[in-house]
């Protein structure tokens, strides 16, 4: 008996070893004079012919050998995967927040993706948009966003304005300069709306998920802790495919 986890610590092991000797075995049969063998003698016509030895050549690749060389190293393959697909229907654990059951009996399979997908919100969250802190916000609910203070600023207008330099003399006109003066005609109020949310929401928002990802991860390590029954698939299926 083992744990669901340990057969996932193996299972790449295996995987790679059987992939291995798989494509060792492809190799060889490729190699048409490791299959071929011969065996000849010599015999001269008469006793006093030259005598030469005997020749021959081993056949270093046999077929079914790597048929059964093969099956064995899938057979080992077939049933870790096994043990852990028949394991992953059963295994299962409650995610629990704040002492709180929030899901029960997630499939481990399901809280592999949970925590995925949870990994990315996180990102997602993070770059959220937030308030400028510059301003003093308040919620706005008629306009369904977040409204700043007014800010009043003046509205002007340049008037013509003359600036005598000299006073006219009965032998001189007035000597007169023209200016703009800049005069205030109006107010404007602005007051700027904002989309986006308060820094303390994305806090408030990232800590929830923190604690719900810290959830799903327990959650799954108890999973995996389901003590697995072996299964034992590659005898049967190259038993049938070699027999």
């Amino acid at each position: 008996m083992a744990k669901l986890n340990q057969i996932l610590a193996v299972e790449k092991g295996v995987k790679a070893s059987s992939q291995r000797a798989v494509t060792d075995a492809y190799h060889a049969i490729q190699k048409a004079p490791l299959m071929s063998g011969l065996s000849r003698t010599y015999q001269p016509i008469d006793d006093e012919g030259e005598q030469l030895p005997p020749e021959s050549t081993r056949v270093q690749v046999k077929v079914e050998q790597v048929l059964v060389d093969v099956g064995k190293a899938l057979t080992r393959l077939f049933d870790v995967t096994a043990t852990k697909d028949w394991a992953n229907c059963h295994a299962t654990a409650h995610v629990i927040v704040d002492n709180q059951v929030l899901l029960e009996d997630v499939p481990v399979t399901y809280l592999l993706f949970l925590e995925k997908q949870l990994a990315d919100l996180h990102t997602f969250i993070s770059k959220l948009p937030t308030l400028d802190p510059a301003e003093s916000w308040s919620r706005d609910d008629n306009a369904e966003a977040w409204r700043a203070d007014a800010v009043k600023t003046t509205r002007t207008k340049k008037v013509p304005r003359n600036h005598v330099l000299a006073e006219a003399t009965d032998k001189h006109p007035a000597q007169v300069q023209v200016y703009n003066e800049d005069i205030v005609v109006g107010y404007w109020t602005k007051v700027a709306f904002s989309g986006a949310v308060p820094a303390r929401r994305v806090n408030e928002l990232l800590g929830r998920l923190q604690k719900l990802q810290d959830a799903v991860k327990y959650a799954r390590e108890e999973a995996n802790g389901y003590v697995v029954d072996d299964r034992e698939i590659g005898a049967k299926v190259f038993g049938y495919l070699l027999g």
